[in-house]
């Protein structure tokens, strides 16, 4: 298991950063750098599952750990999603299963510094650190821009797939 961190800021509040992170419209937008069309299923609340899926049901279900409003949320995976069924827990799985993916806002002059460190197996670090960088930038520029249509494009330049 690795731990990746990843720092950007924002010219935006950190109101505007929490929402754009989590808003149901906007997630697709910045998360399309791992996978075009990615969402999250939940209710947002500590403890409540969470279903990071791609278009096809594949992903994985997490639960939120904890959550601190315009401040701070962290994800615990748990296990893989196959056509949007969620698998038990295997050998592989094991590996990575209680992970933890944390954000952190902090308030900075001119905006927000959004902090990310993450716990991934060795298999998807390579990916997920590559994917990552431009998943912040889309977020970025969402959060500057607004949803334009010319954001829209750009964003869709940054997409990718990582494998599950």
């Amino acid at each position: 298991m690795k731990r990746l961190e990843f720092t950007t800021r924002i010219q935006a509040s950190r109101d505007k950063v929490w929402q754009t992170l989590w808003g149901h419209e906007t997630y697709p937008l910045w998360t399309a750098a791992f996978h075009e069309g990615s969402t999250a299923i939940t209710d947002w609340h500590v403890g409540s599952k969470v279903l990071f899926e791609t278009p096809e049901g594949d992903g994985m279900y997490s639960v939120i750990d904890q959550s601190v409003p315009k401040e701070y949320m962290s994800f615990r995976h748990i296990g893989e999603l196959k056509a949007g069924k969620e698998l038990p827990i295997d050998e592989r799985t094991k590996e990575w299963s209680g992970a933890m993916e944390n954000y952190t806002l902090k308030e900075i002059v001119g905006g927000t510094e959004l902090f990310v460190d993450v716990e991934i197996s060795d298999q998807f670090a390579e990916m997920m650190g590559a994917a990552f960088p431009d998943a912040l930038e889309n977020l970025k520029m969402l959060c500057e821009n607004g949803v334009t249509g010319d954001v829209i494009s750009k964003l869709k330049k940054n997409s990718g797939k990582v494998a599950s």
